[in-house]
């Protein structure tokens, strides 16, 4: 077996890979998508009469908007946990993949705390009301999938 110095900059992999871009560009346009649908689409539920923003196919959507940018934050996080990039290697993977269980545990935890009344007060969290359990079970998810790269 061959002797690896976490240290040795020759032993690891570069920084910036395909893989890598696509997966911080899958991120970046999962968190940009749900921002965006929450601040300019979304029609205010406490507003009577409130109408959707444009544009019109993103309002028809309604709550599949969540789907999709945490669909796509959470595939460029699967992504992000190969080899070729630097959190699916070495430190990374442990960082990973703790990162994601304790994002996920936090979410819920978060939830539950909130679920009585203060969660009208919390954005994005107030849209989902039960599908928070998803999110973090999503983030758990993501995960596993650094646990079956760690070594």
């Amino acid at each position: 077996m061959k002797d690896i110095d976490p240290f040795d900059d020759r032993q690891r992999g570069p920084v910036l890979s395909a893989r890598f871009i696509v997966a911080v560009a899958l991120m970046v346009l999962g968190i940009a998508w749900i921002v965006y649908y929450y601040a300019a689409v979304r029609a205010d539920p406490t507003v009577i009469d409130s109408v959707a923003g444009k544009p019109a196919f993103m309002a028809d959507l309604l709550r599949w908007n969540y789907v999709i940018g945490f669909g796509a934050f959470f595939l460029g996080l699967a992504v992000s946990a190969h080899p070729s990039t630097p959190l699916g290697r070495g430190r990374g993977i442990v960082t990973g993949m703790l990162g994601c269980f304790i994002l996920g545990l936090i979410w819920i935890c978060t939830f539950y705390v909130l679920a009585n009344d203060q969660l009208d007060s919390v954005p994005v969290m107030n849209d989902l009301r039960q599908s928070n359990l998803f999110v973090g079970i999503g983030f758990m998810a993501v995960g596993f999938t650094f646990a079956t790269r760690w070594e």
